[in-house]
């Protein structure tokens, strides 16, 4: 008896330990519903759920509130589209704060965005206003405004 409760209780400890992956915890933080509701649509939550690692630029829910509401509408509706902008929000590997450099990275969905590190860091036209939020498949730095792929 004894022993199985100790078992539980390790297990359970395993458990609790995990970090999120990077879905669970965009949905933890509660200001990424738009963004978490896109990557539903896109069909992105097991590839965002895996291994990874990726690094996030997340747009927050303000951000996509920028975006007129018709143009979002029909962003969310175009799978092909939707994937094409949410997989440039993503690159390869996981890369913190105090790593980034100016300069063309190449994203998952094939194009390089710019990022630039004058007076705070840009990534194309967003601002990041929060970074290194660990993931156990990689990191989220949250920015301003939804990004395009040209």
């Amino acid at each position: 008896m004894k022993k199985v409760l100790i078992a539980s209780l390790l297990s359970f400890g395993a458990l609790t330990a995990q970090a999120a992956d990077i879905v669970d915890t965009a949905v933890a933080a509660g200001s990424f519903k738009t963004l978490v509701a896109a990557v539903q649509a896109a069909g992105l939550v097991d590839t965002l759920k895996g291994p990874g690692p990726f690094t996030v630029f997340a747009p927050t829910d303000e951000a996509f509130a920028k975006i007129p509401k018709a143009q979002l509408d029909a962003l969310l509706k175009d799978k092909a589209a939707l994937t094409k902008v949410l997989t440039y929000h993503v690159v390869p590997g996981k890369v913190m704060a105090a790593n980034v450099k100016a300069g063309k990275v190449k994203t998952v969905q094939g194009s390089e965005l710019t990022v630039s590190t004058m007076g705070g860091v840009k990534v194309d036209n967003a601002n990041v206003v929060k970074t290194d939020i660990a993931t156990d498949n990689g990191v989220i730095h949250v920015i301003d405004t939804v990004i395009m792929p040209k």
